[in-house]
């Protein structure tokens, strides 16, 4: 049986213990952040329904418009609550004066769209903060999901509410285990193929696997269908989410990221393919340090100054989606989706084996009992060699894995050969174990 809400238990513990402390002792700010469709809203809903509590979502639209619509939501809570004010500071205010006389916990979603309402907000709401938080009981909850602006208004010295969050979360996608259990509760009887399936195309982001679950999407062929199907919200999800923040250059941001998708992993590689005249290090430097979606990868036990770097998207979904729905953008144009299901489903195979790698490596870190997780390669133009995964545990054990999608394909002979040599670069002649991870090991 399919529960209501999965996962997020220390989330919604550390929320229902600042809301405790809020009315105990003073108002609490918490910072909530992740990208879209992570689970923001409902993870605030979930603190919401069992106590006090008023949910504002702030739309992009006139200042006084959106301030009546907010009194009539907040008047449902607190009846006395004055009208009229057609300003958000001045509701704001209201609001924590109502706070200290009644606690209750105050969430407002998509909080950084006030920068297109009237950028004065966040000034409006750092004074009405400094000045009354130490008297109210309000639990405020600010989500944003546009990554670079809540960034920039939570931690640029410059912004007006630097400083004031007392905790900042950050959403990411299920673990493995959630994702299985999620599964499981929609059909019992999976195989791990279809688990695979259900985490390369979903990326682990609840909102796509509640739309798979909830529409019988629970093996390999049923999910291609739906999301390559005409009017499915997977088509156009990645212009949805990062036009936005990328703004005029999120052609070349795009670019960038759809030969990540399919392969091309060094920079070089990359400005290589966009013509090789235009260096493309400031935006790899945005991607990673502002956007946060790619990072960056070195071979295990390398130096920090190695250049032996690789850059990975860190979305699956992202990555699923640059690959597939961006680079054949055409066919979506004029309709084509029957093409774009064979593309998408005759390359099934090759995509989910470096899908597999991204699962373990997540199911090796959630363990907890490794010090180090990663891979290993040396780029030798005449005899390359790569190990998909190599972890170092708490008493020094090193194993060494290749991941293969069937185990009949894992060759202990060859592995052994890679091993002997990341053996003397990188670990001393150290004793290294060898196995394979497979699809069997879900």
């Amino acid at each position: 049986m399919k529960k209501a809400f999965y996962d997020r238990e220390k989330e919604v513990a550390l929320l229902r213990a600042t809301r405790e402390k809020s009315k105990t002792s003073h108002s609490m700010m918490t910072v909530l952040t992740g990208r879209r469709r992570i689970g923001k809203t409902s993870l605030g809903r979930q603190i919401l329904s069992d106590d006090v509590g008023i949910y504002l979502f702030v739309g992009r639209k006139d200042e006084a418009l959106l301030c009546e619509e907010f009194e009539e939501t907040i008047r449902m809570v607190l009846p006395d609550f004055p009208v009229g004010q057609r300003k958000f500071g001045n509701l704001f205010r209201s609001l924590m004066v109502a706070g200290k006389s009644q606690p209750f916990t105050l969430f407002i979603d998509e909080f950084q769209d006030f920068r297109y309402v009237n950028p004065s907000v966040f000034s409006d709401v750092q004074n009405c903060w400094d000045q009354y938080r130490k008297e109210s009981h309000i639990n405020l909850i600010l989500s944003g999901s546009v990554y670079t602006m809540m960034n920039r208004i939570f931690r640029d010295e410059k912004e007006p509410l630097f400083g004031r969050a007392d905790n900042s979360i950050r959403l990411n996608p299920f673990p493995t285990k959630v994702i299985k259990e999620m599964l499981s509760d929609a059909k019992a009887d999976y195989v791990n193929e279809d688990l695979l399936a259900l985490y390369a195309y979903s990326g682990g982001i609840p909102k796509y696997m509640e739309l798979l679950l909830d529409n019988d999407c629970t093996d390999k062929d049923a999910i291609i269908n739906y999301v390559t199907r005409e009017n499915s919200m997977f088509i156009d999800e990645g212009r949805n989410l990062l036009i936005q923040e990328f703004g005029k250059h999120y052609e070349t941001y795009f670019t960038i990221l759809s030969l990540m998708a399919t392969g091309e992993l060094t920079q070089s590689d990359i400005q290589g393919r966009m013509g090789g005249d235009r260096n493309i290090g400031g935006f790899l430097k945005k991607l990673e340090e502002e956007y946060d979606l790619i990072e960056k990868k070195r071979p295990i036990r390398a130096k920090p100054g190695s250049q032996t770097v690789r850059y990975e998207i860190k979305d699956i979904f992202l990555r699923f989606w640059f690959r597939y729905m961006e680079k054949h953008r055409t066919l979506i144009e004029i309709g084509n989706y029957e093409r774009l299901r064979q593309i998408v489903a005759s390359d099934y195979e090759r995509y989910s084996g470096k899908v597999l790698e991204r699962w373990f490596m997540a199911k090796l870190q959630e363990s907890q009992q490794y010090d180090e997780i990663g891979g290993w390669w040396l780029p030798d133009q005449n005899d390359p060699k790569e190990i998909d995964i190599v972890t170092v545990d708490g008493q020094g054990k090193v194993t060494a894995y290749e991941v293969k999608r069937q185990r009949k394909k894992y060759n202990p002979a060859l592995l052994k050969d890679k091993v002997e040599v990341m053996q003397a670069k990188n670990f001393h002649h150290q004793s290294i174990e060898m196995g394979s991870l497979t699809i069997e090991d879900m």
